[in-house]
């Protein structure tokens, strides 16, 4: 095949790629939506959404530059923005027919905005609209862009250094299981811990098939977010969406078993809750999997995600929606399955120490896991208290019973039906929108699942 031929085949495939990762962002506003109550659908949908604006002017602007501009001082901790501010030193076609700067900015710009989405499950149901709108960008400019270049950025020549963790430590990470994962995890747990838990905490999820069609959404949508990481049409993007497709169908099966085991019964939302474990633990390992071995990673990050969240109503911490278990602890399995049992076999060429592969391994992953945390969970939390002395992160009590949707938004999810016939005092009819929601939460079965992602 001609080059230009082949270079245009690789950029059909990260255009199509790159749609398939922003239809994730609708995935995981009605994956979220459907696990809160239904006073607060709206927001914390909008909250997810409202990611995709923050960093797409944040991106352009400066964080291009931050995450792959050459290292200042080549000391790997943060890219020099110079020559990336605005994108407009890159608007000339190189006619290469390959894909170019200007595609990686928008391909980095929903990398780095579904990141700070999951970190809303720390904030569900009592955090203001508008100190988001404040807590997001100052996020994504002091915790994900210098993570993201720690990790995405590769060196390039003597001129051109790239992040530490991946150039010097040398971490095995394929689609960011640092970076993406164990960063938004661990951020929602930091920030659940300055915001306090909720007033009414055990709150029902109002609309599980919303949450499992969001689940469906987002495993179309990883496909395009590992696949893209081979940058081109080619037996690498093969690999990791076979394997991709593993380790989301057993980690069904993992947190079933456990979910079986612990709690005698097998929910609809375990199963979606499975999916997303077992696709976030694949998520660093891609690459350096077996087909076998992807299933295993599947069935241990799930089963592992379940266990913990088995002992959740035990924490005083409220991570709502368990963002820290799926995602922070989901990627920290997953890239301990590499450590183990990763095969030579495969395209990244690295082999786990339960198959002879070489012991340093062990220290340089543990090593990426604890700064990758650490780094994400110290900096949240100062960012968070910060802006709660001086803005006020939490809704006054009367907001958070009456509902986010309402008083933060002027609106309402669902519009109850008039029903005043045959009801004294008008039904649910004589009710507000969000007393009459309520009041058919109330009604709802006793033996519904809390809500467990």
């Amino acid at each position: 095949m001609e080059p230009i031929l082949a270079a245009n085949a690789d950029l059909a495939w990260m255009l199509a790629a790159f749609v398939f990762v922003l239809l994730m962002f609708p995935g995981l506003a009605f994956f979220y939506g459907g696990m809160v109550g239904s006073k607060n659908v709206l927001n914390i949908m909008s909250m997810v959404i409202s990611t995709l604006g923050i960093t797409a002017v944040l991106y352009v602007v400066i964080g291009y530059g931050l995450v792959s501009g050459p290292s200042v001082g080549g000391w790997g901790l943060i890219g020099n923005p110079t020559d990336f501010i605005g994108l407009t030193n890159w608007l000339t076609d190189d006619a290469s027919g390959a894909t170019q700067t200007l595609y990686f900015a928008a391909w980095f710009i929903l990398f780095a905005a579904i990141t700070i989405a999951i970190v809303a499950s720390g904030a569900a149901g009592r955090m203001k609209f508008s100190s988001w709108l404040v807590f997001a960008p100052i996020w994504l400019l002091v915790v994900y862009f210098p993570l993201a270049h720690w990790v995405f950025a590769a060196d390039v020549d003597d001129d051109y250094k790239g992040g530490f963790l991946l150039n010097k430590l040398q971490i095995v990470d394929y689609a960011g299981g640092t970076a993406v994962h164990m960063n938004s995890g661990v951020a929602a747990l930091a920030l659940a811990v300055v915001l306090g838990a909720r007033k009414r905490r055990v709150e029902r999820p109002h609309n599980v098939p919303m949450t499992m069609l969001g689940g469906g959404i987002l495993f179309f949508g990883w496909f395009g977010f590992n696949g893209s990481c081979a940058l081109g049409a080619n037996f690498l993007a093969q690999s990791v969406i076979l394997n991709t497709l593993l380790a989301g169908s057993a980690g069904m099966i993992g947190f079933a078993i456990i979910e079986k085991w612990r709690e005698g019964h097998v929910t609809s939302l375990g199963i979606i809750t499975g999916v997303v474990a077992g696709l976030v633990g694949i998520t660093p390992a891609a690459s350096s999997m077996a087909p076998l071995g992807a299933l295993l990673v599947g069935i241990f990050a799930a089963a592992v995600v379940a266990f913990l969240l088995s002992f959740k109503s035990r924490l005083k911490i409220d991570e709502t929606l368990d963002a820290f278990a799926v995602h922070g602890i989901g990627g920290i399995v997953g890239t301990l399955c590499i450590v183990l049992f990763a095969t030579e076999a495969a395209p990244a060429g690295v082999q786990g120490v339960l198959f002879g592969g070489p012991v340093d391994i062990i220290w340089r992953e543990l090593a990426g896991i604890a700064i990758t945390c650490t780094y994400s969970f110290v900096m949240t939390w100062l960012i968070a208290k910060g802006l709660d002395k001086l803005i006020g992160l939490r809704v006054d009590e009367e907001t958070e019973m009456v509902g986010l949707d309402t008083v933060l938004h002027a609106e309402t999810a669902y519009e109850i039906p008039s029903a005043s016939v045959g009801h004294p005092g008008g039904g649910l009819a004589s009710l507000s929108p969000a007393a009459a929601a309520e009041s058919v939460e109330r009604s709802m079965p006793a033996s519904t699942p809390p809500a467990q992602v």
